[in-house]
């Protein structure tokens, strides 16, 4: 049986479900009091285990964050609608680091994404850019990853200070967010009429 598959991306929606997420990843419970100051970092997942880690870090009350889109797959005589991980292998945590060895112990976790040796914890601006990006009643996909470009702001309705790099292709029109610490990027549409430059 040959597996067709194709890329049908949805709109984002708010739901309701047993983890309570704000929106349609799994953004599951808020850190403890004084959790801004509590740094997002990236832990490598084995394959296929992204929304397992976060069930069992919701269990212990971190806060965690694996965005989703919908994918459509085709058989001849069907087709189901997938949600997968925006960003395969990788989830998003908000952790002190003196609790990562507990982190590590968690089945399906491999490691944190280092650099020289130590955990890196992700740019603020672009986390905060990428949770307000998905919370947002729009289209969103994967897309290569992209770092340099036009850069604007989104200035209206749901999205309204998200900040990306603005691509135009084949008639449609979005702004890429990035991920520089996992070289990783994805794209909403939006309106053209919706974003305006950055200086």
């Amino acid at each position: 049986m040959t597996l067709l598959t194709s890329m049908q991306p949805l709109p984002v929606t708010s739901r309701l479900a047993e983890y309570q997420p704000i929106h349609r990843s799994l953004l599951i419970q808020s850190a403890p009091d004084g959790s801004a100051e509590i740094p997002w970092y990236v832990a490598y997942a084995r394959p296929r285990h992204e929304k397992h880690i976060a069930r069992q870090l919701a269990e212990r009350g971190v806060g965690s964050f694996v965005p989703l889109y919908t994918s459509v797959r085709r058989w001849k005589d069907r087709r189901k609608r997938l949600e997968l991980p925006l960003f395969p292998g990788y989830v998003f945590v908000q952790i002190a680091l003196q609790c990562k060895l507990d982190l590590l112990r968690l089945p399906g976790v491999v490691d944190f994404v280092r650099f020289q040796g130590s955990p890196v914890p992700v740019l603020s601006g672009e986390i905060e850019s990428l949770r307000q990006g998905l919370s947002g009643a729009c289209l969103v996909h994967p897309h290569p990853f992209l770092q340099a470009g036009r850069k604007v702001r989104i200035r209206g309705g749901a999205l309204e200070g998200v900040e990306g790099i603005f691509v135009r292709r084949r008639g449609q029109t979005r702004v890429v967010l990035s991920v520089s610490l996992i070289q990783r990027s994805v794209a909403i549409e939006i309106e053209e009429a919706d974003v305006e430059p950055l200086s």
